[in-house]
């Protein structure tokens, strides 16, 4: 493993978040109660050096060398092609009709650059007994699994480029989540991170109805001709000023002196999931509706505000 001197503040923070992230992952797969109490312990450390370091600002490279090394301990970043985890099953059957397998795994490390890209697949369970049912499924699934390997591609097309040019830094980092996963739907959340000099996050949401195996579009949750577009928005507003009042650290583009920063209402193209309950959930990308440092937020819309208009 490279060794590797980090000189910023910001490429610090950047480190920590894959930290975050990796902590989340390895929780996912039910990490051993050994497993976890050396990550705690390792967090902990790191946290006391990083404490050190507000005290002593000449320690920042040692602070974010003990931070990447945290990360090393559980995750190994091989130079590879990124073809021998084709079809390796990343989560077991989720439900009765659908898993995720991790498709393509795509992994590089250098003293410059690094990419740690998961690709998922979602692969319908085979059914007997509703053959239209497993044909929209199938061919829902394989549109989604089109898409995400196509933004995928992309990004590894772009940072191959970007090796071969020599041009500065770089990160990308490509995870999926399961967010919801009901007799009625599944949602699965591909997250992706790109970093240059300063990073951005923007996520993708793909929910599909289960009883139908399409994939859902905003309108399709509501009755014909309701006006949905409205009090979702008016509730995203409410909860923007209402975070704001509670904390002077939250900011939403709501009030600004720039009017046309202002978010003013959703889109049938904005993205959206169902979550465990049922309910609605907006998503914005970093820098949609508040300044960068708020990062990608959700807006879950009371099951109430939505009352009958819902199908």
């Amino acid at each position: 493993m490279n060794d590797k001197v980090y000189e910023t503040d910001e490429q610090i923070v950047l480190l920590e978040k894959k930290l975050q992230r990796f902590k989340t992952e390895y929780h996912q797969h039910e990490m051993t109660n050994e497993q976890t109490k050396q990550l705690y312990q390792k967090i902990k450390e790191a946290k006391q050096m990083d404490c050190k370091k507000q005290k002593h600002s000449g320690n920042i490279k040692f602070v974010a060398a003990a931070v990447f090394a945290v990360i090393c301990i559980f995750i190994i970043l091989p130079n590879t092609s990124g073809t021998i985890a084709h079809a390796m099953e990343q989560i077991p059957v989720i439900g009765e009709l659908v898993k995720v397998v991790t498709f393509r795994e795509y992994e590089y490390e250098t003293d410059r650059s690094m990419a740690d890209i998961e690709v998922p697949e979602i692969k319908p369970e085979a059914q007997t007994g509703d053959g239209a049912l497993q044909e929209n499924l199938d061919r829902t699934a394989a549109e989604i699994n089109a898409e995400i390997q196509s933004i995928t591609d992309s990004l590894i097309k772009e940072f191959e480029s970007n090796l071969e040019n020599e041009w500065g830094y770089q990160d990308i980092i490509v995870k999926s989540e399961i967010l919801a996963t009901t007799p009625d739907y599944f949602t699965l959340k591909l997250i992706c991170y790109q970093g240059a000099g300063s990073g951005y996050q923007w996520n993708y949401f793909y929910t599909i109805d289960l009883n139908t195996g399409e994939r859902l579009k905003l309108k399709d949750i509501f009755k014909e001709g309701a006006d949905y577009i409205t009090p979702i928005s008016e509730n995203i507003k409410l909860q923007m000023q209402e975070q704001m009042d509670t904390d002077e650290q939250v900011y939403y583009w709501l009030n600004d002196e720039i009017e046309e920063w202002n978010f003013k209402e959703i889109t049938d193209e904005t993205s959206f999931y169902l979550n465990e309950k049922g309910n609605v959930v907006i998503g914005f990308n970093e820098g949609d509706v508040a300044p960068m440092y708020m990062g990608t937020v959700e807006f879950e819309i009371p099951a109430d505000v939505l009352e009958g208009i819902r199908k």
